[in-house]
């Protein structure tokens, strides 16, 4: 493939993660709609859970999501706060090999838009480990769907160019070709 060719889509496996200490099933919102645009865009979904705001369930979680060669993109919702019980940064920037310090500056970019200078509050983070992306927006439902839809979504899509993060990720030739 040339250069100026453009890459196929090839689906990812794809965790989903809400941090609440009151969020279950019914109401979380945010979650779900991840999991919507995750599928919609013809990714596969391979967990989604909902874990309290605590550093180390946070861990024991997107820890075994992170050694788990199979996942390539885990996204995080809620705990990038400020409050006390906003814990999302603390427990996860020590796993990463690499943190994507674009991400959190771009999404409050484009938040800057939508909610005006209250994006500051946002402690929205990306990196990767074990060659997998993490990547962590905030809890509203709002946020979420801005995330997804003007920067995740491309970001975990090989055709997007000039680049994306697939060439990064624990995706192998044979999922390539067996995906497309």
């Amino acid at each position: 493939m040339s250069k100026h060719e453009k890459s196929p889509f090839i689906p990812l496996s794809i965790a989903v993660l809400t941090v609440s200490d009151t969020r279950d099933e019914s109401t979380d919102t945010s979650g779900k709609t991840l999991v919507e645009r995750v599928t919609q865009a013809g990714h596969k979904l391979v967990d989604k859970q909902i874990v309290k705001d605590d550093v180390y369930q946070l861990r024991a979680i997107v820890s075994k999501w992170i050694a788990d060669d199979s996942i390539h993109a885990i996204i995080s919702t809620g705990g990038t706060g400020f409050t006390e019980r906003d814990n999302t940064p603390e427990a996860l920037l020590p796993l990463f090999d690499k943190n994507v310090e674009g991400f959190g500056e771009i999404f409050r970019a484009i938040s800057l838009t939508e909610i005006g200078t209250s994006t500051i509050q946002s402690r929205a983070f990306g990196g990767i480990a074990n060659k997998t992306v993490v990547l962590c927006v905030p809890g509203s439902t709002n946020a979420c769907k801005t995330a997804w839809d003007k920067l995740i979504v491309e970001q975990l899509d090989a055709s997007h160019k000039p680049c994306n993060f697939v060439p990064h990720l624990n995706v192998t030739a044979e999922q390539c070709e067996t995906r497309n």
